[in-house]
């Protein structure tokens, strides 16, 4: 018969963060672009976000230095190099070195709204394909998402960080 664990030993477990979708306010950053940051975890470069797309939004060319997640919670969207649309209800993962353009579905009815998750940073390229204009993270993206807010008259939302 073995032995009882040793219930003093026994660390309580992590408590679980979260964020209420509501609590965290969208914020314009461009020409039918909207943004939430839901977490950002500094020492593993994990940052996760919402974006909300007007149809017919492209974004820059950008690199990512680690992997992605995304889910299409509404709307549809591709990247204009793979011709593969992405519905709502759609998952798709993006390994470290992908480059593309994020292009959404200009005759979508409604925005296109996507959770993503992604680690490292993101290097938007200028029009050669080489050139990096800036580099998005997530401190820096948090920082954007926070000036934003503090520009727009909105409380500092509670975001996840660690």
């Amino acid at each position: 018969m073995s032995a009882a664990p040793n219930l003093a030993s026994l660390a309580a477990p992590p408590l679980v963060g979260n964020v209420r979708d509501a609590e965290l306010p969208w914020v314009f950053v461009g020409e039918g672009i909207e943004l939430k940051v839901l977490r950002v975890v500094r020492d593993t470069g994990v940052w996760v976000v919402r974006n909300r797309f007007a149809p017919g939004v492209s974004i820059p060319t950008h690199k990512h230095t680690g992997d992605v997640h995304g889910f299409t919670l509404s709307g549809c969207w591709h990247y204009a190099e793979y011709k593969v649309d992405y519905p709502a209800g759609t998952y798709i993962y993006e390994p470290a070195g992908s480059i593309h353009t994020l292009t959404v579905n200009a005759d979508n009815r409604e925005p296109t709204d996507v959770l993503f998750v992604m680690r490292g940073s993101n290097l938007n390229l200028g029009p050669d394909g080489t050139t990096i204009w800036r580099v998005d993270d997530g401190p820096t993206t948090l920082a954007f998402y926070y000036a934003v807010c503090e520009a727009q008259g909105l409380p500092r939302p509670r975001v996840l960080e660690v």
